[in-house]
C-alpha cells in the first residue's frame, strides 16, 4: 500500500475521485475543483494471483477507506476506469454469475469467428479478445446461471458504488459491439446476444442517475485524458511494452486493415492504433540495469544507418496489420550501445509511420505530442522521435489514469472535448 497524501485544504472544498483498475493494482486520485491533487492511494495486487471481482472490490474499498472524513464528506463525483475488454456476467443484484475474463484472454476463438461473419468491418468487436467474443463464450460456458447484466470491469465497480447495475460507457462498449457513430446497439449485436444483457450506454463523464458516480472509460483513454491533451491534433504516444498512438480527430477513422480504430469523446474522436514493437523488445535483449547504463552513451545526433523493425516475434498490428510481418533485427553490431540505438531508431520510424498512416486516412497530423509510459524517461529516444516526427514534444499534465478518471468525475473532460 502506498501511503495517502493529503495537503491541507479547506473543509468546505468539493472533491472528485478517480479510480483506476490497472493490470497490477488499484489507484485512487482525488482532485479539487481546480484540478489539484488532494489525495492519492494505491493497492498492489498480490503476485501470481488470478484477478477476480472480489479482489477488485476489496482493493477499491481499501483505497476509499483511507480517505479522511473531510474529503469523503465533500465528495461530489467519482468515476472508474478499467482494463479494456475485461468482462463478467452478473445477476440482478450485481452478484457475479461467471468468472471475469481478463482483457488479454484469447479463448473465444470460435465466438470471434461468429462475430466476424456478422459484424461490419469497422466494428470494435472483432478479435478473440473483444468483450463481445468473451460474452458469447461465457453464455455458452455458463448457460444455467441467472444472468442479468454483461458488465465490464469498470462497469461492475461503478455499479457497486452506485448501488445499481446495467450501465456502461461508450469507450468500454466499443469492443462489445456498440456503434459509437450512431450511438446505438446494432441489430447484428442483438441477433447474437439477449438484448436485456446489454448495458445502457452513457458518454464518459455523464452522471449516473441518483448517484455520485459518473460514467467511466478504459484505462488507456483515462491515461490520455490525464495528459491534458484536448484540442484537435493533440497526440499522445504510450511507450510501454508496446507503442500505442492516439490523436484527437474531428471525425472517426476505422481502418481494420491497418489496425486503426476510433473512440468517441464528447463531440470529438480519439483515433489510433498500437504496434507490437516497444519496450518488450528492448527487454528481450537488455536488462533494466543494462538500459540504465547504456542510455547515457547513446548518440541520437549520429544515426546508426541500421534499418530495424523491432518485434519480439512474427506479427504486427499497426501501422501494418499483418500476422506474418517479420522482425528485422540484423545485422547486429558488436557494440551494445549501437544496437540499442538502432532499436530505438526503428521504433521511432514505426511511430512516425503510424502518425503518417493516420493522417493519410483523415486524422490531423500531430500538432503537439505528449508521451507517457516508461520510454518517456529516455531523453535520447525523445530526441530521435522529435526530429523524425517533426512536432513539438510537450509535457503531460499527469501520467496516471486515475487522474484522468477524476477529471471525468468533475466534468472537465466533457467541457474540453466539445467542439468549438
Amino acid at each position: 500500500m502506498r501511503s495517502l497524501k493529503l495537503p491541507a485544504v479547506p473543509n468546505n472544498s468539493c472533491y472528485y475521485a478517480g479510480i483506476d483498475l490497472g493490470t497490477s493494482g488499484c489507484r485512487l486520485i482525488v482532485i479539487d475543483g481546480n484540478q489539484v491533487v488532494r489525495a492519492e492511494a494505491r493497492v498492489i495486487y498480490p503476485a501470481n494471483i488470478a484477478q477476480t471481482p472480489d479482489l477488485w472490490w476489496a482493493a477499491v474499498q481499501q483505497v476509499l477507506a483511507e480517505l479522511p472524513a473531510a474529503i469523503r464528506e465533500h465528495l461530489r463525483g467519482i468515476a472508474v476506469d478499467g482494463t479494456s475488454g475485461t468482462l463478467l456476467l452478473a445477476d440482478a443484484a450485481g452478484n457475479p454469475t461467471t468468472p471475469a475474463l481478463m482483457y488479454n484472454d484469447a479463448r473465444a476463438l470460435l465466438q470471434a469467428q461468429r462475430i466476424a461473419a456478422l459484424a461490419p468491418r469497422e466494428s470494435g468487436a472483432h478479435g478473440v479478445t473483444s468483450s463481445l467474443a468473451k460474452l458469447l463464450w461465457l453464455l455458452e460456458a455458463y448457460p444455467d446461471q441467472p444472468h442479468a447484466y454483461a458488465l465490464h470491469q469498470a462497469d461492475w465497480i461503478a455499479g457497486k458504488l452506485a448501488g445499481h447495475f446495467g450501465f456502461s460507457d461508450e469507450n468500454n462498449c466499443l469492443k462489445l459491439g456498440y456503434d459509437p457513430v450512431k450511438r446505438e446497439w446494432s441489430a447484428w449485436v442483438k441477433a447474437l446476444v439477449p438484448e436485456a444483457l446489454l448495458p445502457k450506454v452513457y458518454a464518459p463523464g455523464d452522471r449516473i442517475v441518483e448517484s455520485l458516480v459518473h460514467a467511466g472509460t478504459t484505462d488507456s483513454i483515462a491515461a490520455f485524458i490525464a495528459t491534458g491533451a484536448s484540442e484537435l491534433g493533440d497526440a499522445v504516444t504510450s511507450l510501454g511494452s508496446t507503442i500505442a498512438l492516439k490523436i484527437i480527430s474531428d471525425k472517426p477513422i476505422f481502418a481494420p486493415e491497418f489496425g486503426i480504430y476510433s473512440h468517441r469523446l464528447g463531440d470529438k474522436w480519439l483515433a489510433g492504433g498500437a504496434s507490437n514493437s516497444g519496450g518488450a523488445v528492448l527487454l528481450q535483449y537488455f536488462s533494466r540495469d543494462d538500459l540504465q547504463r547504456l542510455t547515457p552513451q547513446l548518440r541520437p545526433e549520429i544515426p546508426t544507418g541500421l534499418d530495424y523493425y523491432p518485434l519480439t516475434k512474427t506479427g504486427e498490428r499497426f501501422p501494418h496489420a499483418n500476422p506474418q510481418w517479420l522482425p528485422r533485427l540484423t545485422p547486429r553490431p558488436a557494440d551494445d550501445v549501437q544496437f540499442l540505438q538502432a532499436l530505438l531508431e526503428g521504433m521511432s520510424r514505426i511511430e512516425q509511420e503510424g502518425w503518417q498512416r493516420l493522417h493519410e486516412l483523415g486524422a490531423p497530423y500531430p500538432k503537439t505530442l505528449r508521451t507517457v509510459g516508461g520510454g518517456s524517461r529516455n531523453p535520447a529516444w525523445m530526441q530521435m522521435r522529435a526530429k523524425l516526427i517533426g512536432v513539438s514534444l510537450v509535457p503531460s499534465k499527469h501520467d496516471e489514469a486515475a487522474f484522468g478518471a477524476a477529471l471525468l468525475a468533475c466534468g472537465t473532460m466533457q467541457r474540453s472535448f466539445q467542439c468549438a
